[in-house]
Order: C-alpha cells, then sequence, then structure tokens
C-alpha cells in the first residue's frame, strides 16, 4: 500500500520553494484570499452594464437567507405581467406564500414517497436520497407551475415575509426532524401489519402537524385578497375579494401550460431533441411531473433572446458559484485565472462536469436582457437576481456569453419560440432519470 513518506514530503518542499514564483503567490493569497489574489483585471473591464436589449422591470428583489430562488425569479418574471397590464412603477407578488404551499406540498409528497417504498430495506440507496433532504427550500420551474396552478399568486402586501421566511434554515432543521420521525412511525406500523388505508390516515395526521408549525413560522394563507395599487400616472386601483386563483388568471393572465423547460445536458446518456424526468422530483402529488427538453446550448440561446425581444424575461437556472464575483456582480470564466496562479489545469469539459459531480444547476435567476453584435449573437447577458441591490449594479448581474456556455443549464420559454424541429422534440417519448441524476437538482443557493 502507498503512503506519503517523510522523502516524498521533502521532495514536494524541496520543488515548492524552488520556485519563487511559488513563495510570492503564497505570500498575496494568504494576505488577501484565493479569488482576489487570482482575480483577472482584464475581464473585469469587459463585463460591463451596458446591453443592446434591456427590459423594464421593478425594484430588485432579496430572498435574504432562504434557498426560494427558484420562487423569486419565478414571481419576477410573473410581476412584470401585473406591472405592464396596470402601469406599475414596482410591484412584488408574495414569495412567502408560495414558500408556504411548497412546504406543505413537499410534506405530503416525502410521505407519500415513503409509503410507496415500504419495501425498501434501511440503507438502501433510495431510502437514503428520500431521507436525505424531504423539505428543502429548492425546486424546479414546474414545480412552480404546480403550485401556482393549485393555490394561485397574491400581492406580497397579502402575505408578506416574516423572519422565518427569509431565514428558513430553524424551521427546516425542525421540519426535516418530524419528517424523518414520521417516516419511522409509517414504516413501524407497516412492519405491525397496517393497512394502506390506516397509513393513510395517519399520514392526514401528520400533515396536520406540519400545516401548523407552518402557520405559526409563516403566517395563514389568505383565501381572498384585495388588490390596491396607484399606477404611473397617479390612478388607484382596487379590486377586492379576489381568489388567489382569480388574481392570478386576471392580472397575471399566463399559461403555465405553454413553457417548457430547454436543457442543456452535453453527456452520453442523454441525447440531444429528447425529453426527460426525474424520478422522485417534483412536491405536488397529483401535478404534473417535471419535464425537460435537451438542447445544444445555441438553441437555448435563441430561444431566450427571442422571448426577450418579445418583451418578456426568461427565468433561467445555472450553477451560479463557478468564477463568480458577487461583489462585482459578475459571471465569467476567466474571472480567476487559478491555473497560472496555481499551476493547475483545470479542463473538465462540461459534459465531465456533470459526470464527475463537479457542477450541477444551483441557483435560480432571469434574464432581463442581452447585449447582441450586429449579426445578432450574444456576447453579454443581463441577469436579474434575487440577493438584494448590494452586488453587482444595484442587484444586476452580468454574465458573459462563455459562462452561458459552460455554466447554464436551463431556461424556461414559451413553446412558440421553438423552432418545427424541437417543436417535434417534444412528442418523443419521455426518459425516465434517475433520482440522483445532476438534472435532478434544485435551484436553492442565497
Amino acid at each position: 500500500m502507498s503512503k506519503i513518506t517523510p522523502e516524498l514530503l521533502a521532495s514536494y518542499s524541496g520543488d515548492f520553494h524552488a520556485d519563487r514564483a511559488n513563495r510570492a503567490v503564497r505570500d498575496a493569497v494568504t494576505v488577501n484570499g484565493l479569488n482576489k489574489s487570482c482575480l483577472n483585471q482584464e475581464a473585469m473591464r469587459r463585463n460591463v452594464h451596458t446591453f443592446s436589449l434591456s427590459l423594464e422591470q421593478g425594484a430588485v428583489t432579496n430572498q435574504k437567507s432562504s434557498g426560494r430562488c427558484w420562487l423569486f425569479a419565478a414571481m419576477n418574471v410573473m410581476r412584470v405581467r401585473v406591472m405592464k397590464k396596470c402601469s406599475l412603477a414596482n410591484f412584488e407578488l408574495s414569495q412567502n406564500y408560495m414558500l408556504f404551499w411548497d412546504k406543505l406540498e413537499k410534506s405530503n409528497w416525502f410521505l407519500e414517497n415513503i409509503l410507496d417504498t415500504l419495501s425498501e430495506s434501511v440503507g438502501s440507496r433510495l431510502l437514503d436520497f428520500l431521507l436525505r433532504d424531504p423539505i428543502g427550500d429548492g425546486g424546479q420551474w414546474d414545480m412552480m407551475a404546480n403550485l401556482v396552478n393549485k393555490y394561485g399568486v397574491v400581492p406580497k402586501e397579502a402575505m408578506p415575509e416574516t423572519a422565518v421566511s427569509s431565514a428558513t434554515r430553524e424551521m427546516c432543521r425542525v421540519m426535516t426532524e418530524l419528517l424523518r420521525t414520521d417516516a419511522v412511525r409509517l414504516r413501524e406500523l407497516a412492519a405491525q401489519g397496517a393497512g394502506r388505508a390506516e397509513l393513510e390516515a395517519e399520514k392526514e395526521r401528520m400533515l396536520g402537524e406540519i400545516y401548523r408549525i407552518l402557520v405559526i413560522c409563516l403566517g395563514e394563507p389568505p383565501k381572498t385578497v384585495d388588490f390596491e395599487a396607484t399606477d404611473k400616472n397617479g390612478g388607484f386601483i382596487r379590486d377586492c375579494g379576489l381568489t388567489p386563483q382569480a388574481f392570478f388568471k386576471k392580472y397575471v393572465d399566463m399559461d403555465l401550460s405553454q413553457y417548457i423547460s430547454l436543457i442543456n445536458a452535453p453527456t452520453a446518456d442523454k441525447p440531444f431533441y429528447h425529453r426527460f424526468t426525474v424520478k422522485m422530483l417534483g412536491n405536488v402529488k397529483e401535478g404534473s411531473p417535471v419535464c425537460y427538453l435537451n438542447l445544444p446550448i445555441e438553441e437555448l440561446k435563441d430561444a431566450a433572446i427571442a422571448q426577450m425581444r418579445d418583451g418578456e424575461p426568461v427565468w433561467f437556472g445555472c450553477d451560479v458559484g463557478p468564477y463568480s464575483d458577487r461583489e462585482a456582480g459578475t459571471l465569467d470564466p476567466d474571472n480567476y485565472d487559478y491555473a497560472a496562479a496555481l499551476g493547475i489545469d483545470l479542463n473538465m469539459t462540461k459534459a465531465q462536469r456533470l459526470d464527475y459531480c463537479q457542477s450541477m444547476m444551483t441557483h435560480a435567476m432571469v434574464f432581463q436582457g442581452v447585449n447582441l453584435t450586429d449579426d445578432g449573437r450574444p456576447t453579454r447577458w443581463r441577469v436579474e437576481n434575487s440577493w438584494g441591490d448590494e452586488p453587482g449594479k444595484k442587484g444586476y448581474y452580468v454574465m458573459s456569453d462563455a459562462w452561458f456556455d459552460q455554466y447554464m443549464y436551463q431556461v424556461v420559454v414559451n413553446k412558440k419560440y421553438l423552432t418545427p424541429a424541437q417543436l417535434a422534440a417534444l412528442e418523443t417519448d419521455v426518459i425516465e432519470l434517475a433520482p440522483w441524476d445532476p438534472m435532478g437538482s434544485l435551484a436553492e443557493l442565497a
């Protein structure tokens, strides 16, 4: 068995000190940190906040210490429609309202999956997967659509933020322990011979506890709302007694069934122009399953640009961490020159990063613009984030087109922007991926 020997350590130390550049880099990094020491000034200069196509939107939102980026991004897309319809300078939909129903539905989803996997032994990969994060904040576009189709949306004033909705960790920790305790209870009852009807009754009791916790932490969702606002011309709007579903239909007026998630997953097991879903990924039990259409990266760009040309922002999911400068608000694979500073080669392809657990979709944001060359090709993208107005330029990021190529995984567009070939691909059979496939990752970074 090979081991690290004193002789090997001595050779490593000798190699380090033989090159004066190593000592200079060490001194810079230990004082300033790795990223600041590796910051590429050329990349910083070219990622300017100017765009040939830029959409109007409201004030930047802030998910604070919660993993609700997917809900914030979706509400940011939808609020633009309300603002245009009512000529409002700014408006927000309640992200807390969506959080409440997502937590309740995820709890039911988890408990139903426990009932469906009673034959799995403790320690099985599938059961371990289900138990890993039963009530996390993250989600996907289709999960949001299922919530909206069932529960509608409400203005933020109708269900404002609470201390818990803005910092969800404590609530999630308690609810996770409770749900795992519930899983033990259901599996023990089944082992004692309880039938499905008895188990379902016990599950309903458990959901009652979850509902009570959510009301304590987040408040109780309103059954009706009064919409009141002042438009840009000083006109007053009042519309009272609307159900959340009626408010969505009247003021958001968005047919979610017409929107499709386009992904770019260039791995050998996911051929382009095929549809995919992920086993056991979802929240609303009776809702539509998560569904993706896998396409070459340039086709994701074309669809996103086409939708923005018509004045509609684009929800997207990416791996926001790599080569991201949060202070400057830039996303560029050239932001940090680790190779030069550390003398290493980080040369994995996008497919290899997916296959070897180096990258996956972690965060959702909104495209609100793009800079195009004279021949219509993108050079940089205008990104609306939900981390408040301090990062970047008043909360807006610049994404280089090269970063889009490497770390963009999903855009959501109306089907009317798809090509005939892409529409034909929507008719292919859906391929089901394993629950732990990287394309089953959820957007949840704060």
